[in-house]
């Protein structure tokens, strides 16, 4: 069993910064690819960004892509999404998620077992 829990939303301008955390719970954090989604009200979830679990292997949506960076620390039992010029598109609760590997990373919500409860990031225009 692994419990999330996600931290690092708030309200930011155009063109600003956050960096969401995602602490992990259990001993068995490293053995779990880690995945962040997103999702507006009425919208599906959506797939934004995810690490393997040895923290070589990333891959990005492309609307992401070039603006935010996920990485983790197996020692701290956390992932982080630094997400840098933002805009108001990306405004969303965002969730973190683990996942037993599965030969690739996934970016498909079935893949993952454990979500966390969600962080609101609201970026005004």
């Amino acid at each position: 069993q692994v419990q999330l829990v996600e931290s690092g939303g708030g309200l930011v301008q155009a063109g600003g910064s956050l960096r969401l955390s995602c602490a992990a719970s259990g001993r068995t954090f490293s053995r779990y690819d880690m995945g962040w989604f997103r999702q507006d009200p009425g919208k599906e979830r959506e797939f934004v960004a995810a690490i393997s679990w040895t923290g070589v292997n990333t891959y990005y949506a492309d609307s992401v892509k070039g603006r935010f960076t996920i990485s983790r620390d197996n020692a701290k039992n956390t992932s982080y999404l630094q997400m840098n010029s933002l805009k108001p598109e990306d405004t969303a609760v965002y969730y973190c998620a683990a996942g037993l590997p599965t030969g690739s990373i996934a970016t498909t919500k079935r893949v993952y077992d454990y979500w966390g409860q969600g962080t609101q990031v609201t970026v005004s225009s």
